[in-house]
């Protein structure tokens, strides 16, 4: 029920508008989001590589509008791509950028979006990174797993998500896998119909164990995302059993989500990467994060308290 609240009110643009523009808001989001601009994220990834972290930058937004602010979002991540240059140094992989696809454009055009991402993918292909494109509601899965295989085709610096929750998630991942294309696997944050995904939390991460399972054996780089403590435990057995070194693998975590966890896989000589959200269109992506997890809206309402 709270979950379905959350993300129903992820969708209110009135809401979103007095909030974003809200000066008493942004304390509030500082567990979960770095900053308003690229500045923040950088200084972020910096502290986490420091502590042995990779990260990937996110520059928030989606849904654009307007050619225009498709363009003034590929001007924003090249600019992140230079910058996560000089960030990777000290980490145990390179940084890399995050991309939703609707922020470049697609529904304006799927061709008008390829002009704005195919740059994209030759800085990162320049500089020796990846750009990991997040998989958005079911609307766009089957568009945004076309760009995903044009992308590698033409760049090969491509991470592609790709949501358990969804009916056809295993076959996209056994598709994936056979085009080397690397996957990062979550467990889904959007509100879809019942003949689309499973609705109950049990088959969920149940398809996530499955679809794990066989990324970890057949995959190329895989990206274990979740902070479900069971699923990351059993994760860890299945590499150990099977004498997997920490280098076919990594797991991704969101940023400022089960801290203590993140850093026991650190100290466990597991690569980590954090995915780390900047930028002033910051209200969908925090309304989801308290969508997923009671413990998220705890925080929120004991800060509320404090103030």
């Amino acid at each position: 029920m709270l979950r379905h609240l959350f993300l129903s009110l992820s969708r209110q643009p009135h809401l979103r508008r007095f909030l974003e523009s809200s000066p008493a808001a942004r304390p509030l989001t500082t567990r979960f989001i770095a900053g308003r601009t690229l500045a923040d994220g950088i200084a972020v990834s910096r502290q986490l590589a420091a502590r042995g972290i990779s990260t990937a930058l996110d520059h928030l937004g989606e849904n654009v509008t307007t050619e225009a602010a498709a363009i003034a979002a590929r001007a924003e991540i090249l600019a992140a791509l230079d910058a996560t240059g000089a960030t990777a140094t000290p980490a145990p992989s390179p940084s890399t950028v995050a991309i939703k696809l609707t922020q470049f454009g697609l529904d304006l055009g799927d061709d008008l979006c390829l002009r704005q991402v195919d740059p994209l993918f030759a800085r990162a292909r320049a500089l020796g990174t990846r750009v990991e494109i997040d998989m958005e509601s079911s609307a766009y899965t089957a568009r945004t797993l076309a760009i995903v295989k044009q992308m590698h085709a033409a760049h090969g610096c491509v991470r592609a998500v790709l949501q358990a929750y969804l009916y056809r998630t295993e076959n996209d991942v056994a598709e994936l896998n056979r085009l080397g294309v690397p996957v990062r696997l979550c467990k889904g944050a959007y509100q879809e119909p019942p003949d689309v995904a499973f609705p109950r939390k049990a088959d969920v991460n149940a398809n996530f164990v499955k679809l794990m399972e066989t990324l970890l054996g057949e995959g190329t780089d895989p990206a274990i995302a979740s902070h479900d403590e069971r699923i990351l435990l059993r994760a860890l057995a299945y590499a150990r059993q099977r004498g997997l070194p920490p280098e076919r693998y990594e797991f991704q975590m969101l940023y400022g989500i089960r801290r203590q966890w993140q850093q026991r896989l650190v100290d466990e000589g597991q690569r980590l990467r954090l995915y780390v959200p900047y930028g002033e269109a910051w209200y969908p992506y925090f309304m989801r994060r308290l969508a997923e997890r009671p413990a998220n809206v705890l925080f929120l309402a004991t800060n509320l308290l404090r103030r």
